[in-house]
């Protein structure tokens, strides 16, 4: 508590999906000084409008969570702004704090980064060993250079830049766009959606704090339609429910001064068929699933070595993915009743 109650905070991102819930723990832990700057007033790839940020704000902490992203098919559409736009956003960012003797800056990278043919479980040490599966490689290589950065600037000018490795994100307040959207908010999407918007806003989502599964009207009107799935079901990754990670965040912030990167994860892999499944059996589907071989499945595997993480700052995500799935299906119908 005492870390915080003193030192003005700039959240990049702040009002986005892990911000917004990286700005309440910050609150949660007496910070009272926290700036989060709204990319209609501050363009982070424009040089002068992060000069500017700085001088508004007067941070003592930079915590970088901005960032231009989507799933398999916004990376593939859109590779030379994805690049461009987070390098432009993480390398300003980190230098123009460096040139105000910033005391330090979190820079938040991406699972994207690892090669395509990481051992399973990925370690810090095998960031370099070889080139990222090529769908989302533009917007993986310009975070990670935000690491490039960040060591060089803690060699040269002892500057306190750290660098994590957050695996795929999802939870409430997550983006379900079908157009720019990651695995799970896509999924739930297709699946609500082919559920009917009537119907499954009639789930009847009882005690929302706490794990229950939702139970279906006995009565149906219609089946639930097919729901098509990207890819063969093959590839496995690991999801991060969104709490934990922003509480992996202040905790690195509060104990983490090393150049080394950290992963921050769950620790765990499952495959997109048993992930389909498994938010079938929650919310109840009763729909065909049909599978599009012709969409890439992206990188085969993904899970991360995360004891670094504990190690270090004590960090040891919380939240079982049926748990966190139930608490985001339950926040993504609750949206669809206002």
């Amino acid at each position: 508590m005492n870390f915080w109650s003193d030192k003005r905070i700039l959240v990049t991102g702040g009002a986005g999906f892990l911000g917004s819930f990286v700005v309440e723990k910050l609150k949660e832990r007496g910070c009272k000084e926290i700036f989060v700057p709204r990319s209609k007033d501050y363009d982070l790839v424009e040089m002068e409008s992060v000069k500017r940020v700085y001088k508004d704000s007067k941070p003592h902490i930079v915590i970088h969570l901005a960032a231009r992203v989507g799933g398999i098919g916004a990376n593939r559409a859109n590779p030379g702004k994805f690049f461009y736009d987070n390098l432009m956003m993480g390398v300003q960012m980190m230098e123009v704090g460096r040139q105000v003797g910033l005391e330090k800056f979190l820079a938040i990278g991406t699972v994207c980064a690892y090669p395509k043919f990481t051992p399973i479980p990925f370690k810090e040490e095998n960031l370099w060993n070889g080139y990222p599966e090529e769908t989302n490689a533009p917007y993986g290589l310009a975070k990670k250079m935000l690491l490039i950065q960040a060591q060089a600037y803690r060699e040269q000018y002892s500057f306190n830049a750290i660098y994590l490795l957050p695996v795929n994100l999802y939870g409430p307040r997550d983006n379900f766009d079908p157009e720019s959207s990651h695995v799970i908010p896509a999924l739930i999407h297709k699946i609500i959606d082919a559920m009917g918007v009537k119907e499954s806003a009639s789930l009847r989502m009882s005690e929302p704090n706490k794990l229950n599964r939702p139970e279906r009207p006995e009565k149906r009107d219609k089946p639930d339609k097919p729901v098509i799935v990207w890819g063969t079901g093959k590839a496995t990754r690991e999801f991060l429910y969104v709490e934990d990670c922003a509480e992996a965040i202040i905790l690195a912030a509060e104990k983490y001064n090393k150049s080394e990167p950290v992963n921050i994860g769950a620790g765990f892999e499952i495959s997109i068929k048993d992930l389909v499944d498994l938010i079938i059996k929650i919310t109840g589907f009763k729909g065909q699933t049909i599978w599009d071989n012709s969409k890439p499945d992206g990188q085969p595997r993904r899970m991360l070595d995360t004891s670094k993480a504990e190690k270090e700052f004590g960090f040891k995500a919380e939240t079982s993915l049926e748990e966190g799935l139930t608490k985001t299906i339950k926040w993504y119908i609750s949206t669809l009743l206002t």
